[in-house]
C-alpha cells in the first residue's frame, strides 16, 4: 500500500505482536482462518493479511477484544499437514492502523491504512541510553542462559524506525511492549521507548537473580 492509503484486509487477531520483518510461523486449523488461508492464497496478489494483538479473550472461537495498530504479513510458504491444518511461514511488512472492523464473515476482515514513520531521527543522547540498557540487558542475560549479545545500533543498516523494530525482534520483549515499540509514532519516539521496555526486563532479570539462593 502507498503511505495512508486505505484496503480491506483479512485479519488474523493474535496473541502475539509482529513486527515488520519478524518472521512468523503459524499453525492455522480453526475453520474461518482455513478459509481465509484458502482465499489469500488463491491469488499471487492475495498472499497477505494483517496481524493485530488480541488484547482481551482468546486466538480460538472468536469474541476477542483487538487492539487497532497492527503488520501486514506476508506468505511465504504454505504446506498442508495431517489433520487438515495448513502451517504458515510469513513475515512481518509494513505497520498498519485499522480503520474499520467489518463483520467476521466468513473470517475477521478490517479496512486498514498503511502507517509509515513520519521522517525523524532519535537524538543521540537516546540512542545512547538504549544501548546501555541494552548492553546492562545481554550482560544479565548471558549470566542466566548465555544469552547472544544484541546487535550494536551502528552495525545496523536501514532507517533508525527499522533499527529499532530490529532490536526489538531479537530482544526478549513481550507483546505489550512490543506493541508500545510498534505504536510508537516515529522512529524518534520508538528509540526511547524501546528503551524504558528493556529497562523493564533488565529490572525483572535483576529481581529474579536477587532472588535466587
Amino acid at each position: 500500500m502507498a503511505p495512508g492509503e486505505t484496503c480491506e484486509l483479512p485479519m488474523f487477531p493474535l496473541g502475539a505482536v509482529l513486527l515488520p520483518g519478524e518472521v512468523l510461523p503459524l499453525q492455522v486449523f480453526e475453520p474461518r482462518y482455513l478459509a481465509m488461508i484458502e482465499h489469500c492464497t488463491a491469488s499471487p496478489e492475495r498472499m497477505r493479511f494483517g496481524v493485530v494483538l488480541i488484547a482481551r479473550g482468546n486466538e480460538v472461537g472468536g469474541g476477542d477484544e483487538r487492539t487497532g495498530v497492527g503488520t501486514v504479513a506476508r506468505i511465504t510458504s504454505c504446506r498442508r499437514a495431517p489433520g487438515g491444518r495448513l502451517l504458515l511461514g510469513c513475515v512481518g511488512e509494513e505497520r498498519i492502523r485499522v480503520d474499520e472492523w467489518l463483520p467476521d464473515a466468513p473470517y475477521p476482515l478490517a479496512r486498514v491504512r498503511s502507517w509509515p514513520d513520519d521522517p525523524s531521527e532519535p537524538s543521540a543522547d537516546d540512542v545512547a541510553a538504549l544501548t546501555d540498557r541494552i548492553t546492562e540487558l545481554t550482560d544479565l542475560a548471558s549470566t542466566v542462559a548465555g544469552a547472544p549479545r544484541a546487535p550494536d545500533w551502528s552495525q545496523l543498516t536501514g532507517s533508525a524506525g527499522d533499527r529499532a523494530f530490529t532490536l526489538a525482534r531479537v530482544l526478549p520483549l513481550g507483546p505489550l511492549d512490543k506493541l508500545r515499540v510498534l505504536t510508537a509514532p516515529t522512529a524518534a519516539e520508538r528509540v526511547p521507548v524501546l528503551a524504558r521496555a528493556v529497562d523493564d526486563v533488565a529490572a525483572a532479570l535483576r529481581f529474579r537473580l536477587g532472588g535466587r539462593g
